[in-house]
């Protein structure tokens, strides 16, 4: 066969190749991809901001993450699962960063997506970061937006088609000290509620989770970047989690490595003790191996799964 001829019969088998592959590709999408949409936060002013320029700055990592530093104007993005697989439940998802960045992809995208897998509305919720800049007070601007968000999304229930009392938060590493914050302070509201919708979060998954701010076992990083350098004795007992636990808080699944020396384990287990104390229903992971963040283990099948799991056996997810 002459040389042309073979050049036209592979170029046209690669045509016919790239044409079913983006034949697949758009009925997957079609059937299986999460709708996105990416809500403000706030309709109208954001509480407690301060009149300055957004220098919010995205770095992309191809090989692990999208982080974003600077965040000053919040925002809530929905991943809806496909209508016949839709449970009713939903998660809002803070990423960590030490309450100085925001891993968004790794703990936020492909979680959103994990869940709207098994059926589950999923928020990734773009918070702002601690800073005397952009804040009046930074201590409260990150735990008002996780208070809206809940409100957001309670409130906005029956539009999703949503329960609103199977509405939780889930929280990575400082993103974790953020969701605990909404699982202890939900108590007094720190932004307008003049309906007065519960901000209470339903349920609590904490993966590596910043707990204390105590000197012993506390993340002294995400303490002073949320209170600054010297915090009163008074606000280290305010935003150390384990000491606010009521038998209100709401139940909770904690997921930790062993070996993590970023963010020590005991924040997961004095948080698990205190909760058992107060006779709420909770479920704790140690691994014996991750470190912090999990990158290498455990599997993400593993500790999702488990998650899952619970999130089931306690009617989350129905």
């Amino acid at each position: 066969m002459a040389k042309s001829a073979i050049f036209i019969l592979l170029k046209t088998e690669k045509t016919m190749i790239r044409s079913l592959l983006f034949f697949f590709a758009f009925f997957f999408c079609a059937a299986f991809c999460q709708a996105q949409q990416v809500l403000p936060l706030y309709s109208g002013s954001i509480p407690n901001a301060r009149p300055v320029a957004d220098k919010q700055q995205v770095t992309i990592n191809k090989e692990l993450d999208t982080v974003l530093t600077e965040v000053s104007v919040p925002t809530l993005t929905a991943y809806f699962p496909p209508a016949n697989t839709a449970s009713g439940a939903s998660v809002i998802i803070c990423p960590g960063g030490g309450y100085h960045a925001l891993m968004y992809s790794w703990e936020g995208i492909r979680i959103a997506r994990a869940f709207n897998k098994v059926g589950v509305a999923a928020f990734i919720l773009k918070y702002r970061l601690p800073s005397d800049r952009t804040l009046q007070d930074k201590s409260i601007g990150p735990l008002q937006d996780a208070q809206q968000a809940i409100k957001t999304v309670r409130e906005k229930a029956a539009q999703w088609k949503l329960d609103p009392h199977r509405i939780g938060i889930m929280g990575f590493s400082a993103g974790g000290h953020l969701a605990s914050s909404a699982g202890t302070h939900f108590g007094h509201a720190y932004i307008e509620n003049k309906n007065g919708t519960s901000l209470r979060p339903d349920f609590m998954l904490l993966i590596y989770p910043v707990i204390s701010f105590t000197d012993s076992i506390g993340h002294v990083g995400s303490r002073d970047n949320l209170l600054g350098a010297h915090p009163s004795p008074e606000q280290i007992r305010l935003f150390s989690n384990e000491l606010q636990v009521d038998a209100h808080t709401p139940p909770t699944f904690l997921a930790h490595a062993v070996d993590d020396k970023v963010v020590l384990s005991q924040n997961s287990l004095y948080f698990y003790e205190a909760l058992h104390h107060s006779g709420v229903p909770a479920e704790l992971h140690l691994y014996e191996k991750g470190e912090h963040g999990f990158i290498t283990a455990p599997p993400f099948d593993e500790w999702f799964n488990s998650c899952i799991y619970w999130m089931k056996s306690n009617k989350w997810i129905r």
